[in-house]
């Protein structure tokens, strides 16, 4: 009689052989310099012979580098994909998942903003004709830096000088009673985005309209994107902001960013 029994034991084989060199990685990744057998025997559970047959094998592929006779570090194979993944990857296919999630949270506009020069541009957003909010911004649309949300999140990371320059080269100029159009006040602003980690727009593009904006990082640290919410002037709930960051972690994690230590500086 035939042993239709082999295959599904090889299979279990096969998927424990991975799950081995899972863990042979992620072990390396927690140490910053080259590691030996015996500790990675330790902190896998495998045993030694099992663990530097593992890693024998990982070298050739050069997933992993044999730094010294008994010591092992992750390979330049590695950084290889790593930066295949990050090619592929843009802001855009990274965030819409994550936009779509946080307006079915809100039912309120959810815009997605990239800087370009003195301006913002909309590449992407999610909202329903529902909002109660007309949509005048469309994709590809363009604002102020000075006027928006996501604008001074950009502007809060530009050193004074750049600022004052960007305020000299634009004017300032205003769209309504409650632009910014005072450098001493656009600064006093700035400040407070630095300092909250996030941004407010209360109705100074567009009268009834307000946001609450966050950055978007690489893994760099570089600030490359804004995530906005906007809504009805009556509308805007403080509640959302902690849904915002949220969100922004998420698509930054995606995007290979890795959160700085308490207290740090984040990257500009």
């Amino acid at each position: 009689m035939k042993n239709t029994d082999q295959p599904l034991e090889n299979d279990k084989t096969s998927i424990q052989v991975i799950e081995r060199m899972i863990g042979l990685l992620d072990a390396l990744a927690d140490y910053p310099d080259p590691v030996s057998l015996k500790e990675l025997s330790a902190v896998t559970g495998l045993h030694p012979s099992t663990a530097h047959r593992i890693l024998n094998d990982l070298v050739i592929k050069r997933f992993v580098d044999r730094a010294e006779p008994g010591t092992y570090r992750l390979g330049m194979r590695l950084l290889e994909l790593g930066n295949i993944v990050k090619s592929r990857l843009n802001v855009r296919e990274a965030s819409l998942d994550f936009m779509r999630a946080l307006h079915r949270k809100t039912h309120q506009t959810v815009n997605l903003s990239v800087r370009q020069g003195d301006e913002i541009v909309y590449i992407d957003r999610s909202f329903s004709e529902r909002s109660g909010m007309q949509v005048v911004r469309a994709i590809g649309g363009r604002a102020p830096l000075h006027l928006t949300s996501t604008g001074k999140l950009f502007l809060s990371a530009d050193d004074p000088k750049t600022v004052r320059a960007y305020a000299t080269r634009t004017g300032l100029a205003g769209h309504n009673k409650n632009s910014i159009t005072d450098l001493a006040k656009l600064e006093r602003e700035l400040s407070l985005v630095r300092a909250r980690g996030y941004a407010r727009d209360n109705e100074e593009l567009e009268l009834g309209v307000r946001c609450m904006a966050a950055g978007i990082r690489d893994d760099s640290g570089k600030l490359i994107a804004g995530l906005s919410i906007s809504a009805p002037a009556d509308r805007l709930q403080e509640e959302w902001i902690t849904d915002l960051l949220s969100t922004v972690n998420e698509i930054s994690a995606v995007l290979g960013h890795v959160p700085a230590p308490e207290g740090a500086e984040p990257a500009r």
